[in-house]
């Protein structure tokens, strides 16, 4: 492991952010001598952010507990545009409200992780169409465009995986990568950004704008990447059988997103602890030691940790409380998704499927067959099977496996 001289790299080095950087040896010094103002874009395309950008905010938690200042930028402008890494389609035009909308969804997660004010190293929050939006298309060709060239654009993975496969980019998305760029240049010039941080997918977008403020200020600029995150069995951050996993409460409940920590792989406990968590590292290095059974009750650490980060200190005790009444009472936690029962019933495969537990109905019958399927403790194996709507009052228990329960009600 690299020692580094400045909090901040060393900090983010120990717990496992770093996969590239531009200058590592001239940031380090720049952090350790001064407070540097850092940032990380999002887009404003949902009114919540999943658990595949919560790497990206802990990164800006980082930044300030070492003394530096987390700047946020939100996409109000180039959420208009739609990036195109890694994706095979355009994305859906979003309206001005919507964006506005979901940009104030998504500020309520930062603001539990970050301290926003007026000090030297306290966090910001901005919009990118304060400044995009402003740009006239023929003083943003003469200022910007001479900067890029056509041949660097078509050499970007996002741009050469759509022609390859033969999927149509329109004009506007093409220019996503110079808007982005423009940022950087913007805020460095404005705010006195040094450093934009991403993930790995953004190397080449964060290059961009490093070299664009280089060549129209003469500014040093710095660009740091973090790994692509995945679990050890090889899946996406962040994507289950169910859907994604917002950070939001509107999206998902607390019970859902704690259970989804507590359901972590044994072998990624002591990187999610220290990725996730403000648990120190001797703490972490204890947890992930533990072997069998014992792994679990790291496990409920992490889910009890990040959901308190995430959430809030209410949201993890009643996650967890709902989890020993369910596990260890064999109760019904209030927190537990329900699902209200029509009048003529439902079968049991379509309720799997409505309540997220399973993706498909063909899931949902492989799993019934499978014997992994109890209603209110009885193992059931019909696909055909239909739940009859309880009487008022009444609840029952649909679970799948040992991690999921639902409560059903009346209709």
């Amino acid at each position: 492991m690299t020692t580094y001289t400045s909090d901040l790299l060393q900090l983010l080095e120990e717990r496992g952010y770093v996969h590239q950087m531009t200058d590592a040896a001239g940031l380090d010094a720049l952090a350790a001598r001064q407070i540097v103002p850092g940032y990380i874009g999002f887009d404003a395309t949902a009114p919540s952010l999943h658990v595949g950008s919560l790497v990206q905010i802990m990164m800006l938690r980082r930044l300030q507990q070492t003394g530096h200042r987390p700047i946020v930028v939100m996409g109000g402008g180039t959420t208009r545009i739609g990036d195109p890494t890694g994706r095979d389609e355009s994305r859906k035009m979003l309206s001005d409200e919507t964006i506005e909308a979901n940009i104030a969804g998504i500020f309520a997660v930062f603001d539990k992780l970050l301290t926003f004010g007026d000090g030297p190293t306290d966090a910001v929050m901005v919009n990118n169409q304060d400044w995009l939006g402003k740009l006239g298309y023929i003083e943003l060709l003469q200022e910007v465009g001479t900067h890029f060239t056509v041949n660097r654009m078509l050499a970007f993975d996002s741009v050469k995986l759509r022609l390859e496969r033969e999927q149509p980019m329109t004009f506007l998305e093409f220019n996503y990568m110079i808007l982005q760029g423009y940022d950087f240049r913007h805020l460095s010039k404005e705010m006195g950004v040094r450093l934009q941080m991403g993930g790995s997918d953004q190397w080449g977008n964060i290059v961009n704008g490093m070299e664009l403020g280089r060549r129209m200020d003469g500014t040093e600029l710095f660009g740091l990447t973090t790994p692509l995150l995945t679990t050890a069995d090889g899946a996406k951050m962040g994507k289950t059988a169910a859907g994604a996993v917002w950070l939001n409460e509107a999206q998902l409940p607390a019970y859902d997103f704690w259970q989804f920590w507590r359901n972590t792989d044994d072998r990624d406990v002591g990187r999610f602890l220290k990725l996730f968590t403000d648990l120190p590292l001797d703490e972490i290095a204890r947890l992930e030691a533990l072997e069998g059974s014992e792994i679990n009750a790291a496990k409920i650490v992490l889910a009890d940790e990040v959901t308190r980060l995430v959430r809030g200190e209410a949201a993890a005790a009643s996650a967890k409380a709902t989890a020993e009444q369910t596990f260890a009472g064999g109760g019904l936690g209030e927190d537990l998704p329900a699902l209200a029962v029509p009048a003529e019933g439902i079968r049991i495969g379509a309720a799997l499927t409505e309540l997220g537990f399973t993706a498909s109905n063909g899931e949902a019958k492989r799993k019934l067959v499978e014997g992994a399927v109890k209603l209110d403790g009885a193992t059931i194996t019909d696909p055909a099977h239909l739940i009859a709507c309880p009487a008022a009052g009444v609840e029952l228990r649909l679970s799948l496996g040992k991690k999921r329960h639902a409560i059903l009600r009346h209709g």
